[in-house]
């Protein structure tokens, strides 16, 4: 694991954990004391956690950070690759197909190399590079990049996603909570998803079952404005009931 892995991995233990201790640490991530010690102290230095004896906590808007994209990919992977394979079968030859920058957007684009004549969308720097690599035809849509994401945010994407007629929206948020309301960390990946609502005949939530029940602190909006949505596991009574309402 590199030294930037590790760090961020550290970052993620102790938003998880916020008692985590040196020794934990260095257990679940196969490393010494005093190799954890050094990160703390590295990350102290950048002002990401203050130091505590035995550990350490994040400061004040460390924890709320974006995740970096590896550990989202890595996170609940088997989860994703089902819920990519069943996204899949939505998507019919000569379709324009828009997918977020989110790591389950991400996880569809091998079930989209037998598709003909499809054109791709993405505000993801990682799922552009996958597309093109699958001989996808690809469009970008640019703008800001959020460090650590690879998602492209901001005006200018914004403006971009404006001009295009889409035939279906693959999307996916941090938090799915019982009453449908979809939240999520980032504003400004949220603000872009709302832009992709608009320009999309049909929106299609990838939620993982982990992602079921929590709420963050950016309303991106209710279940009750989109299609579908798509979990590896049965939905709860609650959001099945709001989205039957809609038929």
């Amino acid at each position: 694991m590199l030294i930037e892995e590790r760090q961020n991995a550290i970052l993620e233990l102790l938003h998880k954990n916020p008692d985590i201790t040196v020794k934990e640490i260095s257990k679940l991530l196969f490393v010494s004391e005093p190799t954890v010690r050094r990160d703390f102290t590295e990350l102290h230095k950048r002002k990401l956690i203050t130091k505590v004896y035995g550990g350490a906590i994040l400061n004040q808007g460390t924890a709320d950070r974006e995740i970096p994209f590896l550990l989202r990919e890595n996170e609940g992977s088997t989860a994703k690759s089902q819920i990519g394979r069943l996204a899949a079968r939505l998507v019919m030859d000569g379709m324009v197909v828009m997918l977020d920058g989110s790591t389950s957007a991400y996880r569809l684009v091998p079930y989209l190399a037998d598709k003909k004549d499809i054109i791709v969308v993405t505000s993801g720097a990682k799922t552009a590079v996958a597309l093109a690599e699958a001989n996808i035809r690809t469009f970008s849509t640019g703008g800001k990049m959020i460090i650590n994401s690879f998602s492209y945010v901001g005006e200018s994407a914004e403006k971009f996603v404006e001009k295009i007629n889409a035939d279906i929206l693959f999307f996916s948020c941090h938090g799915l909570d019982t009453d449908g309301a979809m939240t999520d960390r980032s504003i400004e990946e949220a603000n872009l998803r709302r832009v992709m609502f608009s320009r999309c005949k049909k929106k299609v939530l990838l939620c993982s079952s982990s992602k079921i029940g929590k709420c963050y602190f950016y309303n991106m909006g209710n279940v009750s404005e989109i299609d579908e949505i798509i979990s590896e596991k049965p939905l709860p009574t609650e959001i099945e009931e709001i989205m039957a309402s809609k038929k």
